[in-house]
């Protein structure tokens, strides 16, 4: 095992189905990933995509550290079956100082102790490894939905790069081949977009495309 120093983006710790896809959809947008586990198939399984992927053997503090884990922005601990494997491992990784840390809970009372222990937690289903890695990939996605055909739907949090231009102006369509599908401002919801429709900063608009072409327009809304 090397020691990681530099500052990595996120660290996974346990690669079942759910930090599999997590970890794959995160290396995937580009973004640095740490991930560990003690079996060696799932590791091998990986290692394409992040060189930063290692073997352990107990998830102790020591092993953590090893492994370069205090050394993450952000943790996610995808262990929910082994309770008390989770709890302990999430609070090691909080004692080290990480800035954020997020846990896989399997029972609501699973999710108490490790709110109580200062982890932030989710109740994943099937689909929420992959949703979550595209909320941690761009601070202006709220929400991704997959559908077929590489194509997603979308809810986008507006910048000031886009405020104070029409639906039209903004020309989603020749310029991203986006969508537009429903747009909430001041706390009111349409799905009747019409070209003159001024866009705030602030505003949501869930929009319809192409993986990659959302991608470009996220790129495009948080541009300085």
């Amino acid at each position: 095992m090397k020691f990681q120093k530099s500052i990595i983006e996120f660290g996974i710790i346990g690669l079942g189905r759910f930090g599999f896809s997590l970890a794959k959809t995160l290396a995937e947008a580009g973004k640095e990933v740490l991930v560990i586990d003690n079996n060696e198939n799932k590791i091998k399984q990986i290692r394409h995509l992040t060189e930063n992927a290692f073997v352990v053997g107990p998830l102790d503090k020591d092993t953590l550290m090893d492994a370069g884990i205090q050394n993450c922005a952000t943790v996610i601990v995808c262990i929910g079956e082994n309770i008390d494997v989770s709890i302990l491992t999430t609070l090691n990784v909080i004692s080290m100082g990480v800035p954020r840390v997020i846990a896989k809970a399997i029972s609501y009372e699973q999710g108490q102790v490790l709110e109580k222990i200062g982890a932030e937690v989710i109740y994943p289903e099937s689909d929420m490894a992959v949703r979550l890695a595209n909320r941690l990939v761009s601070s202006s996605t709220l929400e991704t939905i997959e559908l077929r055909g590489d194509f997603v739907v979308s809810e986008l949090k507006m910048t000031s790069r886009i405020a104070g231009k029409t639906v039209l102006e903004a020309n989603l369509r020749q310029d991203f081949y986006l969508n537009i599908i429903a747009l909430e401002q001041d706390g009111r919801t349409t799905t009747d977009i019409t070209p003159d429709i001024i866009l705030k900063e602030e505003d949501n608009m869930v929009v319809i495309g192409k993986r990659e072409n959302i991608r470009k327009f996220e790129l495009y809304l948080t541009k300085k």
